[in-house]
C-alpha cells in the first residue's frame, strides 16, 4: 500500500504497524520499510512517533544507506508540529553537508517553501542543483525534482528565468508549460465565474496530475547484478559452475560496466546497479525452488533487489564514489572514457 492513498481506504496506523512488523523480519531492507511506515504516520497524524521511528533509524547513521534522506524527513515532519527551530537545525545541517543525492535538497526546499521560506527555499533549491548538475551535459531523472521545484519557487517569487530554470523547460515533458503551471496567479482562477478560466485551471490540474502519476508509476531501474570482491569470491566456491558466468572480479566490474553503457546507448532509461551478497541469494533460492547454481536465477535476483528498492541510480552523480567500491570517484574510475 502506498502511503500516498487516501486515509479512507487504508488505515495508515495498522499500515504502519505491518511494516514495522516486516521490518523486522527484513533487518537489510529495513531503512525503506520504515521509512515507509514513518510516512503512513504523518498521514495519520501521529506525527510524534513518525518522528521516533526517524531516530531509531538515526540510532545507528553508519549503517543507513541515506541518512541524509531520514534527516530531512524528520526536519520536514518536526516542523508539521511545532517543532521549528530543530528542523531549521537539521536544514541547515544538511545544506553544510553536501548531501550527493538530489532527494535531502527537494524535501529540505519543499518544506522551506511550504512554511512561506520562499528565498530560503530558492537558495536549497540552487546549492542542490548547483552541487549536483555542474559539468553534467544530461540531468539524471532523479534530478529534475530539484529543478522543476526551483523553477516553481521562483516564479513565485518573480526572478526572471536564468539558465536552471531553462533547462527545467527543457526537461518538462508535459503539453502545459513550466511557468503556467507554476504560476502564482492560478490560485485566482479557481474562484473565478468564467467558464474558460475554469477551463483552462481543469486543464492545467490534469496535466499536474498526469506528471504526478507518471512520476509514481516510474517502473524501478533496469539494473545489473554487482558482487563486491569477497562475495564473489564465496559464491564461486560454493557454486564452481558459475566461475563460467564470472571468471575474475575484475572482468566482472569491467562487464557491468559496458552491459550499462551499451543500455543506455540503446536509450534504455532508468538504469541501475545492484548488490548482492551470498546469503540473502541463496534465501532467494530458496524462496524461488531453484539451486543458486542456476545462472538464469541471476537476473531474477537483480530485478527483486531492484523492486525492493536496492538499486542505486547509474551513472552516479559526478563527485561520488564509484558504485564498485573502489573508494575513488567514478569519473576517475569505471567513469573514465575508454
Amino acid at each position: 500500500m502506498r502511503p500516498d492513498t487516501s486515509a479512507e481506504n487504508v488505515d495508515h496506523h495498522a499500515e504502519a504497524a505491518r511494516l514495522e512488523r516486516t521490518a523486522g523480519l527484513h533487518p537489510e531492507d529495513a531503512e525503506q520499510l520504515l521509512q515507509l511506515a514513518a510516512a503512513h504516520l504523518e498521514l495519520a497524524g501521529a506525527r510524534p512517533e513518525a518522528t521516533a521511528l526517524y531516530d531509531r533509524l538515526l540510532s545507528s547513521p553508519d549503517t543507513l544507506e541515506n541518512p541524509h534522506l531520514v534527516r530531512a524527513l524528520k526536519a520536514s515532519n518536526l516542523w508539521e508540529y511545532g517543532h521549528e527551530a530543530e528542523a531549521r537545525a537539521i536544514i541547515e545541517g544538511l545544506r553544510v553537508s553536501a548531501a550527493r543525492d538530489p532527494a535531502p535538497w527537494v524535501i529540505a526546499a519543499e518544506a522551506l517553501e511550504a512554511h512561506d521560506e520562499l528565498e530560503a527555499a530558492q537558495d536549497t533549491f540552487t546549492e542542490g542543483a548547483t552541487l549536483l548538475l555542474t559539468g553534467v551535459s544530461e540531468p539524471p531523472y532523479s534530478t529534475h525534482s530539484l529543478l522543476f521545484g526551483r523553477h516553481r519557487v521562483r516564479r513565485m517569487l518573480g526572478a526572471p528565468h536564468d539558465d536552471w530554470d531553462a533547462l527545467a523547460d527543457t526537461l518538462h515533458s508535459s503539453s502545459v508549460s513550466l511557468d503556467e503551471l507554476h504560476d502564482p496567479k492560478r490560485i485566482w482562477s479557481l474562484g473565478s465565474n468564467n467558464p474558460a478560466e475554469l477551463e483552462a485551471e481543469i486543464s492545467r490540474l490534469r496535466a499536474e496530475l498526469g506528471a504526478y502519476r507518471e512520476a509514481l508509476s516510474r517502473p524501478f531501474p533496469v539494473a545489473v547484478l554487482h558482487w563486491p570482491a569477497g562475495e564473489l569470491e564465496e559464491l564461486v566456491a560454493g557454486y564452481p559452475s558459475l566461475a563460467e558466468e564470472y571468471p575474475s572480479h575484475p572482468e566482472h566490474l569491467t562487464t557491468i560496466e559496458g552491459a550499462l553503457r551499451e543500455l543506455s546507448a540503446s536509450g534504455t532509461p532508468n538504469l541501475g546497479i545492484v548488490t548482492g551478497t551470498v546469503p540473502s541469494y541463496e534465501a532467494f533460492a530458496a524462496s524461488e525452488g531453484t539451486s543458486p547454481a542456476e545462472v538464469s536465477l541471476l537476473p531474477q535476483y537483480a530485478t527483486t533487489l531492484a523492486a525492493r528498492g536496492r538499486a542505486v541510480a547509474w551513472p552516479p552523480q559526478r563527485g561520488t564514489a564509484c558504485w564498485c567500491g573502489s573508494g575513488r570517484a567514478y569519473e576517475e574510475c569505471h567513469g573514465t572514457p575508454e
